[in-house]
Parts: C-alpha cells; sequence; structure tokens
C-alpha cells in the first residue's frame, strides 16, 4: 500500500501548511538552517513555533517562516484533518508491522505507563489554572545583502495557563527569541533588526504576547491531543494500546514518508502540551511501544537542567532522531530533542539540534 496516494486537493493542501512534505530528510537536515519563507522585508526570514495542542500554527500573512523540525511534518491544515477524520476514506491507510519498539525501549515505555498511572495528575481547584511552562532551543536565520544565510540558534520560552473549567479562558504568555550567547555578533545584529520589521498590515505579531482565547481556541482552532480530537475530547480516545495506534497511523497517514515516524511524533507532541490525563499518557507510552524503529537513545538524556530516559526515532533515511524525554520515576514527559546522527550543518553526529523543556505545576492566578 502506498501512504503518499492522496487526492490532488488534499496533497496540495498539506502540502501548502508543510513546504517539506515533498523534500527528503536528508536534504532537511542540511536546509534546515536556510530560510523557507519571506517576510515583508526581503532579507529577514525567523522560524516560528505553536502550541502542540494546536494543529495549525499560527502564521502570519507574510508567510513567516517554520523549522522543519521532524515533528512539524505532522501538522495538518484543519480542513484536511477534518477530511481524515471526518470518515472519508482518502487514502490507504498504512500500519505497519513487525515486532514494534526493542526490547529496551519497550520496557521504558511500559515502566513509564506505570509509574504515570501511580503519579496523581495535578489537582486544578476552583479558580486555579494548570500552567505549563515550556523552553524551546529553535533555529532562526536571515538572508544577507550579498544573498548569502546567516543562521543561529535562539531560545523561546512560553507560559499557557489552563483553568479547572477548560471551557473558560486560557491564557498563553508567548515569548520573544533570544539568540543564544554564543551567537555571533552578527547573528545578535541581524535577530535585534528583525524584532523591529513592521508589522504585517499594522497589526501587532500574533505570536508574541499575551493570547487569550475561550475553550482555548486563540486561532480559531480548539486545542488538540492528536489530530482530529480536541482537548476536551480525549475521554473519547481508545485506552487500548493497539487501537489507539491503529487510530493514529489512520490520522497521520500520509503526513510523512515514514508512517512509524509520523505516529511517533503524533504521539510525542500529544505528550508533551501537559494536560493529557494519566491513563491517556499511559496507553500513548503502550502504543509508542507497538512501534517498529523506536529505540532507547540516552538514559541519561538532559534538557534544560532535566534528566530522563530518551526515547525515539531515527528518520527514515537515518540523518536524525526524534527523541522523547521521560522522568523514570514520575513517568512525564520534561522534555524533547532532535539528535543529529550524521555531521551537518557544522555540527558532528551527536550534537543535539533542537530541543523543549515541559514543566507543570498549579497556580492561582494567570496574566
Amino acid at each position: 500500500m502506498s501512504n503518499t496516494n492522496l487526492p490532488e486537493g488534499l496533497e496540495s493542501m498539506l502540502a501548502s501548511v508543510d513546504p517539506a512534505r515533498s523534500v527528503s530528510d536528508n536534504d532537511l537536515a542540511r536546509s534546515r538552517a536556510r530560510s523557507l519563507a519571506v517576510m515583508d522585508s526581503p532579507r529577514a526570514v525567523q522560524s516560528s513555533s505553536a502550541s502542540r495542542l494546536h494543529a495549525l500554527p499560527p502564521l502570519p500573512e507574510s508567510r513567516r517562516a517554520t523549522t522543519p523540525r521532524l515533528r512539524r511534518r505532522v501538522l495538518l491544515a484543519s480542513a484536511a484533518a477534518a477530511l481524515l477524520v471526518g470518515g472519508v476514506v482518502v487514502a490507504d491507510v498504512v500500519r505497519p508491522g513487525g515486532p514494534g519498539a526493542t526490547a529496551e525501549a519497550a520496557e521504558v515505555l511500559s515502566n513509564a505507563a506505570e509509574a504515570t498511572i501511580r503519579t496523581s495528575d495535578p489537582v486544578v481547584g476552583p479558580g486555579q489554572y494548570l500552567k505549563i511552562d515550556t523552553t524551546e532551543l529553535t533555529w532562526s536565520g536571515s538572508q544577507m545583502p550579498d544573498g548569502s544565510d546567516l543562521s543561529w540558534q535562539a531560545t523561546v520560552s512560553d507560559q499557557l495557563y489552563i483553568p479547572a473549567d477548560k471551557n473558560g479562558e486560557w491564557v498563553w504568555n508567548r515569548g520573544e527569541r533570544i539568540p543564544l550567547e554564543s551567537s555571533s555578533d552578527a547573528a545578535k545584529a541581524a535577530a535585534a533588526e528583525m524584532t523591529k520589521l513592521p508589522p504585517k498590515g499594522g497589526m501587532p505579531d500574533p505570536t508574541v504576547g499575551i493570547q487569550r482565547g475561550q475553550g482555548g481556541d486563540f486561532y480559531g482552532q480548539a486545542p488538540m491531543v492528536i489530530i482530529g480530537t480536541t482537548l476536551n475530547e480525549a475521554g473519547s480516545l481508545p485506552r487500548d494500546p493497539r487501537a489507539l495506534l491503529d487510530l493514529i497511523y489512520e490520522r497521520t497517514n500520509g503526513a510523512n514518508k515514514s508512517p512509524e515516524l509520523a505516529a511517533f511524533v503524533a504521539i510525542a507532541d500529544g505528550l508533551r502540551t501537559g494536560a493529557v490525563p494519566a491513563d491517556l499518557r499511559a496507553a500513548m507510552y503502550k502504543a509508542a511501544a507497538l512501534i517498529p524503529g523506536v529505540i532507547v537513545g540516552d538514559r541519561q538524556a538532559t534538557v534544560d537542567g532535566r534528566t530522563g530516559i530518551a526515547i525515539g526515532i531515527p528518520s527514515l533515511e537515518g540523518t536524525s532522531r526524534a527523541d522523547i524525554i521521560i522522568d523514570p520515576v514520575s513517568g512525564l514527559v520534561v522534555g524533547e530533542q532532535d539528535v543529529l546522527l550524521d555531521d551537518s550543518l557544522g555540527s558532528p553526529a551527536g550534537t543535539i539540534s533542537s530541543w523543549t523543556s515541559v514543566r507543570t505545576s498549579v497556580v492561582d492566578s494567570a496574566p
């Protein structure tokens, strides 16, 4: 069966959301630092990231660039997602066979599932909020006057406040990207210039600052646990790992040349939201253990000062690996990372090219 035999209209819709769709993993790894889109200024580009709770990243009309990280490739336009989950058969669904994850990875995921059930979910009382702090290391870039590309790494920190009543007003404090101290003076200067760009149509940048959304609807899209299922509908998802994985394969069908990678990334995106209930987290861990190619990448992986076990899956061409990092004691996801598996972008194999840390807490107020 082919997982790319999509109708032309749907294929075009997916490609409009994911410009990397028709590019090889090898090309993506080599071009990570290059721009994919141009803002009003013809010389400046910057990566943009959206919460994994949302299936469609909020992009200004100027087609702000999105870093071609592997997990971005499973983000579908809401219209395409509706076709996939609305009962319309648009393609053959590939359900890979094989024995699933390695025995070592399966054991770690099984233990994580047991630990997450033992660990009570935070109790959010009336008037309180579940606060989800994320810090992300991303790529940004700018095209110089001579036509050359300048790239650098930057960090961005967001805080998402989910009220006890999830139908209430959510608050999202979206931070600005700050170049690493190790960045070159030219990169820092370019980043500073990018912040001075006039907003499109005189409107403020919708990806920075305080955002408010009733029921988590910030940009016309309800918050998602996996593609096609909102956070408020999480109770409808199967808790049987095989049934859950089959559903994820169906929802992500055609989103990546590797259905295993697409499914793993969909699970990782859901887990890193910090808002998935414990019984569903356990089912997602067990579903990940059924995916062929999933391995233990590092038993002492550290992200933003916290250490856990990295469970990941290599890209189809073996140039990089997408990891989730699990605290073996609590069973919670403490972060994600992308690891280079060969020498690229001037960095040796084993380099962590990007990461995201996740922290959850209960607070009494929101901005």
